[in-house]
Protein backbone atom coordinates (compact mmCIF):
# COMPACT_ATOMS: atom_id res chain seq x y z
CA UNK A 1 0.00 0.00 0.00
CA UNK A 2 2.93 2.61 0.63
CA UNK A 3 4.63 1.89 -2.05
CA UNK A 4 1.30 2.92 -4.50
CA UNK A 5 1.03 5.71 -3.16
CA UNK A 6 4.70 6.55 -3.26
CA UNK A 7 4.45 5.96 -6.79
CA UNK A 8 1.03 7.79 -7.13
CA UNK A 9 2.51 10.42 -5.25
CA UNK A 10 5.37 10.81 -7.65
CA UNK A 11 3.39 10.86 -11.00
CA UNK A 12 1.77 13.65 -9.29
CA UNK A 13 4.20 15.47 -8.84
CA UNK A 14 5.84 14.86 -12.21
CA UNK A 15 2.26 15.91 -13.46
CA UNK A 16 2.02 19.42 -11.69
CA UNK A 17 5.61 19.82 -12.79
CA UNK A 18 4.75 19.30 -16.71
CA UNK A 19 1.51 21.28 -15.79
CA UNK A 20 3.54 24.49 -14.61
CA UNK A 21 5.65 24.18 -17.45
CA UNK A 22 3.36 24.14 -20.50
CA UNK A 23 1.44 27.09 -18.97
CA UNK A 24 3.99 29.03 -18.81
CA UNK A 25 4.90 27.91 -22.50
CA UNK A 26 1.34 28.86 -23.79
CA UNK A 27 1.43 31.98 -21.94
CA UNK A 28 4.70 32.97 -24.15
CA UNK A 29 2.91 31.99 -27.55
CA UNK A 30 0.03 34.78 -26.71
CA UNK A 31 2.94 37.27 -26.32
CA UNK A 32 4.00 37.46 -29.82
CA UNK A 33 3.10 40.56 -32.23
CA UNK A 34 -0.03 39.31 -34.45
CA UNK A 35 1.08 39.66 -38.05
CA UNK A 36 -1.70 41.58 -40.32
CA UNK A 37 -2.72 40.00 -43.22
CA UNK A 38 -2.50 42.80 -46.38
CA UNK A 39 -5.55 44.51 -46.62
CA UNK A 40 -5.23 44.13 -50.25
CA UNK A 41 -8.05 42.13 -51.85
CA UNK A 42 -7.21 39.10 -53.68
CA UNK A 43 -9.24 38.38 -57.18
CA UNK A 44 -10.37 35.04 -57.49
CA UNK A 45 -10.05 33.73 -61.26
CA UNK A 46 -12.81 31.16 -62.15
CA UNK A 47 -11.69 28.40 -64.63
CA UNK A 48 -13.01 29.79 -67.73
CA UNK A 49 -11.65 32.97 -67.34
CA UNK A 50 -8.21 31.49 -66.89
CA UNK A 51 -5.44 31.81 -70.08
CA UNK A 52 -2.88 28.65 -69.08
CA UNK A 53 -5.39 25.90 -69.83
CA UNK A 54 -8.50 24.63 -71.68
CA UNK A 55 -11.72 23.77 -69.85
CA UNK A 56 -14.44 22.07 -71.43
CA UNK A 57 -17.93 23.01 -69.82
CA UNK A 58 -20.15 21.07 -68.27
CA UNK A 59 -23.73 20.73 -70.23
Amino acid sequence: MTTFFSILFILLVINAVLLIFSVNGAGKKFKKPVIKISETTITKISPDLSSGTEYKKAV
